[in-house]
């Protein structure tokens, strides 16, 4: 039996209470090595002591058998598998374990009763929005669905949204890193141009074949630099071809480090990976196989050759090396400097940074510094660079718009003065987030002092209605308090309380609205008044 984590416990508090409020298919965000199978185990045996019968979906046999283990492990819950010869109709066990590949024929699919399943969970999420998971979701159209997924890109929660109707709980990697769930992440820069420019985009990502020939020159160097940053780490590296990552285990080798491949045809791959794991190979390489249902806590690096434009394919790819391990104090994640004319490819920086801007600064910083960068530490610098020049912009453009009379607040402008950057990067993700404002949310916007007219949709307005209750709870600055004061050339004005913003402005009427000479605003900080 297993101890849930904190955030573990509020998951599954959470995905229990969208089901009671009516969020038919929630979602589950938590980062590769953070123990989401933990998580939708505990909701089975909760939803299994109620009487219900569940479905766990997967598409690959490696997640059919940790499912499965981690059910019994967790919660001495036993299951029954839907795969192949192997069927589930007609058992006394409330848990089905089922092959997405298997149970989406018609034929298989209409031996169960629409209403068989009262709860399905769909591992690896990501993949649910694809026909066949479709298929199976639409014909049990009455049970409550929960999709587990590491944290998706933006393209994939776009995707996820024409489906899932709420997000329960979303648990960030820099949060776990931070509270020492995950370990912390080095980003190393190794000095090679690979020229990727004439690879062309299969699918929406870089083409695999295309990747492998442009690859193929640049091997024997990349194998020379791994004895360098490898030599004392085990390593996982990623490829795009079977061909490229034996070639690349051949080179690993002649050069010394012990290296081996291992492929979806491999007959002997769970030999060559338990072997990795006892320590007997220094390197593993493999043409994407283990992207997902693999784990060994004990890697310390990855390489990355197989460039990709999907934020999530490269969450997945460097999550094989986060997990905690006796003696581990990091995870090394070495870069390459690819020549490309698209601007989309993924980096180290892809894993935290919540902006563009701030993405660019941490790539910079990781080719800068010879030696590595911390990845947290890093994205801090870069945030506190961006903040400092938004702040400085403010302070020019408040200086462009002192004679401009305002009586409501640009809801973008309040969001830069707080420094809420989930509203200054907004973007609506579920179909009710889409649509426009309410009447009542409007209302209660210009009530706050915020102008209706600049609110794009519905998704925005709620969340900007959340932060000014949570802010009005605290006691914090109003909008028309911190424009008014802005407008004076006051900073940082969004962190004083309702009651510092409201004694200025007393103090600044009471002086025939001007500045007494002795306040400096620029760097008045009320606390130090």
């Amino acid at each position: 039996m297993y101890d849930l984590r904190p955030y573990q416990k509020e998951a599954v508090e959470a995905i229990c209470k969208e089901w009671s409020e009516g969020h038919q298919h929630t979602l589950l965000v938590l980062p590769t090595g953070t123990g989401k199978t933990v998580v939708f185990a505990k909701v089975v045996e909760l939803k299994v002591g109620e009487g219900k019968r569940v479905l766990i979906l997967a598409h690959r046999n490696e997640l059919l058998e940790q499912a499965s283990d981690k059910l019994k492990a967790a919660c001495g819950i036993d299951t029954v598998l839907e795969k192949a010869e192997s069927k589930s109709i007609g058992s006394y066990l409330p848990v089905t374990i089922g092959s997405v590949q298997t149970l989406y024929r018609e034929n298989r699919l209409t031996q169960f009763p629409k209403d068989y399943f009262d709860i399905i969970i769909v591992d690896e999420a990501h993949h649910a929005m694809s026909d066949t998971y479709q298929r199976i979701l639409e014909y049990f159209n009455k049970a409550l669905v929960l999709g587990v997924t590491a944290t998706p890109d933006r393209a994939d929660r776009k995707s996820l949204g024409q489906y899932f109707d709420s997000l329960a709980y979303e648990y960030p990697m820099r949060k776990a890193v931070k509270e020492g769930y995950l370990a912390p992440i080095k980003a190393q820069m190794i000095p090679l141009n690979l020229d990727i420019t004439n690879v062309g985009i299969s699918n929406g990502d870089y083409a695999v074949g295309e990747i492998g020939s442009a690859l193929e020159p640049y091997l024997n160097q990349i194998a020379k630099e791994m004895l360098t940053y490898c030599h004392d780490r085990k390593t996982v590296v990623f490829l795009p071809l079977i061909k490229t990552a034996q070639r690349f285990c051949e080179l690993l080798n002649s050069y010394g480090l012990k290296a081996c491949e291992v492929n979806g045809e491999s007959s002997d791959r769970e030999e060559k990976l338990k072997a990795f794991e006892n320590g007997e190979y220094q390197v593993l390489c493999n043409a994407m196989l283990l992207t997902e249902g693999w784990d060994c806590p004990d890697v310390d690096c990855i390489v990355v050759l197989r460039p990709t434009k999907v934020r999530s394919l490269y969450q997945q790819m460097v999550g094989r090396g986060m997990r905690l391990a006796e003696g581990k104090t990091e995870l090394l994640l070495l870069d390459f400097l690819w020549m490309t004319e698209r601007h989309d490819l993924c980096h180290p920086s892809s894993l935290i940074a919540k902006t563009e801007e701030v993405a660019e600064r941490i790539n910079r910083k990781v080719a800068e510094n010879a030696d590595g960068v911390d990845l947290l530490d890093s994205e801090e610098e870069a945030e506190n660079d961006v903040v400092r020049e938004r702040e400085e912009a403010l302070a020019k453009q408040l200086e462009e718009m002192k004679k401009r009379q305002k009586r409501l607040v640009d809801p973008i402008q309040y969001a830069v003065s707080i420094s809420a950057e989930d509203l200054v990067n907004y973007e609506p993700t579920f179909v009710w987030e889409q649509g426009p404002a309410t009447e009542k949310q409007l209302a209660l916007l210009e009530k706050w002092g915020i102008c209706p007219d600049e609110v794009p949709n519905a998704g925005m307005a709620s969340l900007l209605i959340s932060r000014l209750s949570s802010r009005q709870d605290l006691g914090l600055a109003t909008p028309k308090q911190i424009k008014c004061l802005e407008k004076y050339g006051f900073m940082h004005v969004g962190t004083w309380t309702f009651e510092e913003a409201s004694n200025m402005i007393t103090r600044i009427a009471n002086y025939n609205w001007k500045i007494p000479h002795w306040f400096h605003p620029e760097t008045y900080i009320p606390k130090e008044s």
